[in-house]
């Protein structure tokens, strides 16, 4: 039935539309509606739901049948499947309705933010099948777990699931660190937005950290800076409460990395961060891991926002940042001329990628490796890189 007080008369301009229409067309010239029940149907949400949304101005069907049935437009369903997706991945409503009416995000962007959190809501699930796979190991060999590890289980986030081996192969790459230290300038306050365990945290400051990993924080050294559990996006400090806010090799993990960024911008009059210029097909090229042996690596960085788009979000400059042939850091590039690296089970269980492409991915591309180096194929195809003490791996900084 219609509701009271929105009349009975369709949109001007528009004809009486049927109301079991069955899709959003064009005839005619005139764009056809779906009806209220029709797009019910379809989302598998209840009538109810969908008048919610028209109640509190969400989603308002632009349109009206001549019996006085709601009728959604092809842009009222698009709005409509924003909505529902940041629902049924656990946004309350008020902040759908923040992220939907973002003046600054059009249709193409809300679908990568919208791709980038199911890629993060896959990960947490192959975070708890890793952890399902190793109960099921220590079962068969008569090994029980304990309650504490079976509700951890529940938990499971993807740094949960790597974050105990950084101690052994992450870590302060010197020189690196002497950019992003020099990018802070005289800044005497520093938030470390995404702290992991405490790598690149200035000795000489005063730092305060962040890290949503309990598994991470857990293996901050003693001695390390203040750590705050919680997200790069809702930071829980006043405006301009630091003099500098950084993050290193952290932003592609976020799950909004432009509101992680402003939030950045919000608590710091400098920001200073490290990451990968996602956008840039051309390294994937250059590196010869994911050229030859792990291409699945440009299906994760699909639909991730450009380094230029990063930058702009906070009026940042980029400076490229090569990577040392011997760098200490065990990140993802850093054993570019050390390709016997990449076959040390540690150094890959450090490394996120070597998770999210998934077990089949990573034993084809670990054998293929030790193939090719056992028969010198990999020292024919890169002879080139012997004679190089760095590389452009598309490695950016971003300074505002």
């Amino acid at each position: 039935m219609p509701d009271a007080g929105r009349g009975n008369r369709p949109l001007a301009g528009v004809p009486a539309l049927d109301p079991h229409v069955a899709s959003c067309r064009i005839v005619g010239g005139v764009e056809e509606h779906l009806t209220v029940g029709r797009v019910a149907e379809l989302a598998r949400v209840s009538v109810r739901t969908l008048h919610h949304y028209d109640e509190i101005g969400l989603v308002r069907p632009s349109a009206r049948t001549a019996a006085g049935y709601r009728a959604y437009s092809a842009g009222d369903i698009e709005r409509l499947r924003e909505v529902l997706v940041y629902r049924r991945l656990g946004f309350g409503l008020r902040e759908i309705a923040e992220l939907v009416d973002d003046p600054d995000t059009d249709a193409v962007a809300h679908l990568h933010r919208l791709r980038g959190l199911l890629l993060e809501q896959r990960d947490r699930a192959a975070a708890m099948v890793t952890a399902i796979d190793r109960e099921l190991e220590a079962r068969a060999m008569g090994i029980r777990t304990t309650s504490e590890d079976q509700l951890r289980l529940f938990g499971a986030q993807l740094y949960d699931t790597i974050g105990s081996a950084y101690p052994a192969t992450r870590r302060t790459e010197p020189r690196i660190a002497e950019r992003v230290w020099a990018a802070l300038g005289d800044a005497r306050t520093v938030l470390n937005v995404g702290a992991g365990t405490g790598s690149y945290e200035p000795p000489d400051r005063d730092v305060t950290a962040v890290e949503p990993s309990s598994v991470m924080r857990a293996q901050r050294p003693a001695g390390a800076a203040p750590c705050v559990a919680a997200a790069a996006e809702s930071l829980p400090f006043e405006d301009r409460s630091f003099d500098a806010a950084m993050a290193f090799s952290t932003v592609h993990h976020w799950r909004d990395p432009i509101a992680g960024l402003r939030e950045m911008r919000r608590v710091a009059r400098r920001v200073v961060v490290f990451t990968h210029d996602a956008s840039d097909a051309g390294w994937r090229h250059r590196f010869w891991l994911t050229r030859d042996y792990l291409p699945e690596v440009g299906e994760l960085v699909a639909g991730r926002p450009s380094v230029d788009r990063l930058a702009g979000a906070i009026g940042a400059r980029l400076e490229p940042v090569l990577i040392p042939w011997d760098c200490a850091d065990g990140f993802f590039e850093a054993h570019w001329r050390r390709p016997e690296a990449y076959l040390d089970e540690h150094v890959r269980r450090a490394v996120s990628v070597w998770t999210r492409v998934g077990p089949r991915a990573e034993q084809r591309a670990v054998t293929r490796l030790r193939a090719d180096l056992s028969s010198g194929r990999w020292a024919e195809r890169n002879r080139d890189l012997v004679d190089l003490d760095a590389a452009e791996l598309g490695l950016r900084l971003l300074v505002a």
